[in-house]
C-alpha cells in the first residue's frame, strides 16, 4: 500500500476526472462518458474514453487505463507515488508519510538510481567539456556563438573518444552494469561488451519539467553519422512526452511557447532572451508533446526550418495541435534556415518582429499548397480549391470553418459560394461513406479481441474488481494456480490474498512490478459494457468460474495424478449444476 485508501478517495472527490484528464486531452461528450484521441498512442479516430461514474479512463486501442493517479503517472512518466503526491497538492489534501511495500520500495529505488546515474553522467560530461579532452567541443560551441553563461545554464558537456570512459567512471561511483544500461547510458554487444552510448560528441542534457536529467542528445564532432544521437528510451525517459528546454520555458513570463526542431535552436533563442523556446527530442512533434503544452494555456509559435522538410513538419505539427484543441502560428525565418541562424545574423529585435507577424498555421498550409501549383492552369486552380475545401472540413465548428473559408476565398480569388458548396459536397460524400460502411465500434473491436484471446481469466479478475463480493464465491472453487495466462496468475494470487475488503488499485499496484501494474490498471478500468454481462450476473459469474476451472484442467491435466483430475472434474460438474439451477 502507498497511502491510505481514504486519502486517495478524498483526492478523487475533490478533483473531477473529466476536468483533470481534459486538461491534457481534448474530450467530447459521448453518452454517459467522454471520448478523445489517446495521448499514449497515435490514432485518428477516438478510442480513448473517460467515465465520470467510474472515475477512470480506458483506451480500447492500446489498452491503457486506470484512475486519475494512473493517468498522471503514465502521462507525466513519473512513479505512482509521485502522481499521488502531485494530485494531492492540486486537491489541497495533506498526505501522511508514505508506506511503501517491498516491491514499491524496489521500484522507487531503481528509478532514483537511474536519475542518479543520469545526473552523474551529466556531471562527467560537464567536467570533460572544460578539460583538455573537451577542447574541440568547447571550440565548436564558441563558434556557434554561445557564451560561457549559456553553456553553464544548459549544463552542456562533452563525451570524449573512447568506448567505455563513462562506463568506467560510473562504476567507480558505485553504479552497476545493469543500472548503467537501464539508464540508456551504455549498451552491450559481444564484440565490445558494455560500452558507452556516446563518444566524441558535444552533449546536451535533457531535463524533465522538474529539472531532473532524464537523457542526452549528442552532436558529433567532425563528419560522423548520425550528426545528432539521442538517448534511447528508458524507464525515466519518454521522448514523445517531454520537450527540450521546457524546464526553463515554463518559468517564462511570456504567455507563449516557441516550438523548434533542435537543441541549438532552443539554446540560441534563450541566449537572445526568448526563454520560452522548446524543441521536440530528435523526433517529429507528437500528440503527447502537444498535450504537454496544452496544460500551460499559452500561445504556440512554430520556428521550424524554412526548407521543404521544415514546411512539411510544420504542417504536420499544426494538425497535431488542432487535434489537441489548440491553434498555432508559424514564424517566417527567411532568408535563413533556422532560428539559430536568424538570431545570430539579424538579432533579437528583428526576431520579435517576425513573431508579431507570424502566420496562422492553417493559412500557412493553404499558402504552401498554392505556391506549388501552376496558377495559369485552370485545372490546377480547380484542384487547389478542391484540396482547400477538404482541408476546411477539419474544422468541426461551423463558425470557425466559415471564417477560414471567407479568408481563403478572398485571398486566392475563389468564389465563396462555390467554395462553400464544395465543402458541403465533400461533407455529404463523407456522410454517405459512413452510412454505407459497416460501423464497428471500439467496444465491438475489444469484444472480438477478447474472444480471440480467450479472456475468461481476465473477465473474472475484472469481475472481482467491480464486485468484490464475487470473490467470496470464487475462492470456494478456484485457486491462483487456476489462472494460467500470465500475468493473471500473479494478479489472482494478490487479489485472493488481499480479500474483498482491501481490494483496490492502490493496494494492487503497490505489490506489482511496472509492467504488471500497467496491465492491472488497464484491465480494471475496462468498461463493463465490453463483457456483455446479462441481467443474471450470478449465472454469468458461475459460467466464468467454470470456464477458468475447465481451462486450468486442460492446461495441467498431463501434470496431475488421476485422483486430482477426478477431483477437479467433480468441481466442474458441481459448477455446471449450479449454473443449471439458476433460472
Amino acid at each position: 500500500m502507498f497511502y491510505p485508501e481514504e486519502k486517495l478517495e478524498e483526492i478523487k472527490d475533490r478533483l473531477d476526472v473529466v476536468d483533470l484528464i481534459g486538461s491534457y486531452v481534448k474530450l467530447k461528450k459521448s453518452g454517459s462518458g467522454y471520448v478523445g484521441l489517446c495521448p499514449f498512442h497515435s490514432e485518428k479516430t477516438p478510442s480513448f474514453s473517460v467515465s465520470p461514474g467510474r472515475q477512470s479512463f480506458h483506451c480500447f486501442g492500446c489498452g491503457k487505463g486506470g484512475d486519475i493517479f494512473w493517468f498522471v503517472k503514465e502521462y507525466e512518466n513519473i512513479s505512482y507515488p509521485e502522481a499521488i503526491r502531485q494530485l494531492a497538492e492540486r486537491a489541497g489534501v495533506t498526505l501522511p508519510e508514505l508506506n511503501y511495500s517491498r516491491k514499491a520500495k524496489e521500484r522507487e529505488k531503481k528509478r532514483e538510481r537511474l536519475f542518479a546515474a543520469n545526473k552523474e553522467a551529466a556531471r562527467y560530461f560537464y567536467y570533460l567539456l572544460r578539460a583538455p579532452a573537451g577542447k574541440e567541443g568547447m571550440a565548436y560551441l564558441e563558434r556557434r556563438g554561445l557564451t560561457q553563461d549559456t553553456i553553464h545554464r544548459f549544463g552542456l558537456g562533452f563525451a570524449a573518444s573512447g568506448r567505455d570512459n563513462l562506463v568506467k567512471y560510473l562504476k567507480e561511483k558505485g553504479f552497476t552494469d545493469a543500472e548503467i544500461r537501464d539508464a540508456a547510458l551504455a549498451k552491450y554487444d559481444e564484440k565490445w561488451g558494455l560500452h558507452d552510448h556516446f563518444w566524441n560528441r558535444v552533449m546536451f542534457p535533457i531535463q524533465d519539467v522538474s529539472g531532473r536529467v532524464i537523457g542526452f542528445g549528442g552532436r558529433v564532432m567532425g563528419e560522423g553519422e548520425p550528426k545528432y544521437l539521442n538517448s534511447q528510451e528508458s524507464p525515466v525517459f519518454d521522448k514523445s512526452r517531454n520537450l527540450y528546454g521546457l524546464n526553463f520555458a515554463r518559468a517564462s513570463r511570456k504567455k507563449r511557447f516557441i516550438l523548434c526542431e533542435g537543441y541549438m535552436d532552443v539554446i540560441s533563442q534563450h541566449q537572445a532572451g526568448f526563454t520560452e523556446a522548446v524543441a521536440s527530442l530528435g523526433t517529429a512533434f507528437t500528440p503527447g508533446q502537444a498535450a504537454l503544452l496544452r496544460k500551460y494555456d499559452s500561445d504556440i509559435y512554430l520556428a521550424y526550418d524554412s526548407d521543404g522538410a521544415g514546411t512539411k513538419a510544420a504542417i504536420r505539427a499544426g494538425e497535431i495541435l488542432r487535434e489537441a484543441g489548440m491553434s498555432g502560428k508559424i514564424i517566417s525565418l527567411k532568408p535563413y534556415k533556422d532560428p539559430d541562424e536568424f538570431v545570430r545574423n539579424l538579432g533579437a529585435e528583428e526576431y520579435e518582429k517576425r513573431i508579431l507577424d507570424a502566420e496562422n498555421l492553417f493559412l500557412f498550409e493553404v499558402r504552401s499548397l498554392y505556391e506549388t501549383i501552376d496558377r495559369r492552369d485552370p485545372a490546377a486552380r480547380t484542384r487547389f480549391a478542391s484540396e482547400t475545401a477538404a482541408k476546411l472540413l477539419r474544422f468541426e465548428d461551423a463558425i470557425e470553418r466559415d471564417n477560414y473559408l471567407s479568408s481563403v476565398a478572398s485571398t486566392y480569388g475563389i468564389d465563396p459560394g462555390a467554395l462553400k458548396g464544395k465543402v458541403a459536397e465533400l461533407a455529404g460524400r463523407e456522410q454517405l461513406r459512413a452510412i454505407r460502411a459497416p460501423v464497428v465500434t471500439s467496444q465491438e473491436r475489444a469484444r472480438e479481441k477478447a474472444k480471440k484471446e480467450g479472456t475468461s481469466e481476465k473477465l473474472l479478475l475484472r469481475r472481482f474488481f467491480e464486485e468484490p463480493e464475487s470473490l467470496d464465491i470464487a475462492v470456494k472453487y478456484l485457486s491462483p494456480e487456476d489462472f494460467t495466462v500470465p500475468p493473471t496468475g500473479e494478479l489472482a494470487a494478490l487479489i485472493f490474498a488481499l480479500g474483498k475488503d482491501k481490494l483496490s488499485l492502490n493496494n494492487i499496484v503497490g505489490e506489482l512490478d511496472e509492467e504488471t501494474g500497467e496491465y492491472a490498471a488497464g484491465l480494471f478500468s475496462t468498461p463493463a459494457e465490453e463483457y456483455e454481462w446479462d441481467a443474471d450476473r450470478k449465472k454469468v459469474l458461475f459460467e466464468m468460474i467454470r470456464a477458468v476451472k475447465q481451462h486450468s484442467l486442460e492446461k495441467h491435466s498431463e501434470d496431475l495424478d488421476i485422483g486430482r483430475v477426478v477431483e477437479i472434474r467433480n468441481v466442474i460438474a458441481g459448477l455446471e449444476k449450479e449454473i443449471a439451477a439458476i433460472e
